[in-house]
């Protein structure tokens, strides 16, 4: 094999997407400043214990692990972030009050988690911590809406809602060990009644007619009146399906769905969980939620709820974008030349300068217009 052949799911970015990753994740930096939302920047490795401390075993599976040559202690390449900025939030920061905090750098996956996807990542997300109220789940899921906004993804988008809570409330007092809830998750997830029905044999009537019910309970708003009439008047269930209700009310303009028996991420998030499709796409490109729970290995169990997407996989859904308009220069030392080119570079403008010899190549910058010496002085012309 040619040693320049790289691994499976592992790819070369070149000019003119890198170009437009990069202006992309400056736009939603951007966009999270303009919520109050502070850039954070992990380390991209680091203990293991610490970084997968209460994660659980999907994302223990997702993590390379190796061995640190200085203390022979294990360590990870990061395969999310949250519990980096978990640790940060609870450990380096540990504000009284709320903390609005963002982020921005690649992961990596032992395993693409979804065909055709890269299992090195450009991670975006923002978090809030230190709230528990649905004032900082409605900021979240309009954030999350606002940065497709600002991406440029085109169509009309779905925000797709379920609450963690629900599940939990019927499994409440049912006497099960951990493989077997997520055995039932799974069949939860893959809507087989067939299969669920086995696996709650035994279950009380309640909790298993529950479980049952959910596999039908997806599609638009009429969901939740009918979760309310079929699901057991439990409190975790009533809190759960009125806090969606709200929810939903207050994203103005976006379609809201929801399946009540989407578990992704069961073992991480603690209530409202969602993800934000373009018309149309199988996967989300945004994915969050709340996950209160995320702190408490580090000391510091307070209210978290937040969202990330793939930055890569969001600049794969978008139109392509046009080249900035460049200026193309002679290479020479004639007088002035290199003071009129300096002014233009730093008027933001970008200046390319032709090397001897290399006049008739490809133009990536697709210039339309050229330095030219009048008089002595050194103008900007259309090409």
């Amino acid at each position: 094999m040619s040693a320049w052949v790289l691994p499976d799911h592992i790819a070369d970015v070149l000019p003119s997407e890198a170009r437009h990753i990069e202006e992309l994740r400056r736009q939603l930096l951007d966009t999270a400043r303009g919520y109050g939302y502070e850039l954070v920047m992990p380390p991209l490795l680091e203990h293991l214990e610490s970084l997968l401390s209460g994660t659980g075993e999907a994302l223990d599976l997702q993590t390379f692990k190796l061995v640190d040559q200085l203390s022979g202690r294990s360590m990870g390449l990061r395969a999310d972030t949250t519990p980096q900025v978990a640790r940060i939030d609870a450990h380096l920061l540990n504000r009284r009050g709320v903390a609005r905090l963002c982020y921005c750098g690649p992961v990596v996956h032992t395993r693409p988690d979804r065909p055709h996807a890269t299992r090195e990542p450009l991670q975006f997300g923002a978090e809030i911590y230190g709230h528990a109220g649905l004032e900082a789940d409605t900021e979240v899921l309009r954030l999350g809406l606002d940065c497709l906004h600002a991406a440029g993804v085109q169509g009309p988008v779905i925000v797709d809602l379920a609450d963690a809570r629900i599940v939990r409330a019927l499994f409440a007092g049912v006497p099960v060990d951990a493989a077997a809830i997520a055995r039932v998750h799974a069949a939860l997830a893959a809507k087989d009644t067939s299969t669920l029905r086995e696996l709650t044999e035994g279950f009380p009537a309640a909790s298993r007619e529950g479980l049952l019910a959910l596999v039908q309970l997806y599609g638009d708003a009429a969901v939740l009146d009918e979760a309310d009439r079929v699901l057991p008047a439990s409190a975790g269930v009533r809190a759960a399906l009125s806090d969606l209700k709200q929810l939903a009310s207050r994203l103005d303009g976006a379609r809201v769905s929801f399946d009540l028996a989407d578990l992704r991420g069961y073992a991480y998030y603690s209530g409202m969980r969602f993800g934000i499709y373009t018309d149309g796409a199988s996967d989300a490109l945004v994915r969050g939620g709340r996950y209160d729970e995320v702190g408490a290995v580090f000391g510091r169990n307070r209210p978290a709820v937040g969202f990330s997407l793939d930055v890569r996989e969001l600049v794969g859904v978008l139109p392509a974008r046009p080249l900035r308009a460049a200026i193309r220069a002679p290479w020479s030392d004639a007088a002035g030349l290199g003071k009129t080119i300096a002014e233009l570079r730093s008027q933001g403008e970008t200046v390319v300068c032709v090397l001897p010899g290399h006049e008739s190549e490809i133009d990536e910058f697709h210039c339309d217009r050229e330095l030219v010496e009048r008089d002595g002085q050194w103008r900007v012309q259309a090409i």
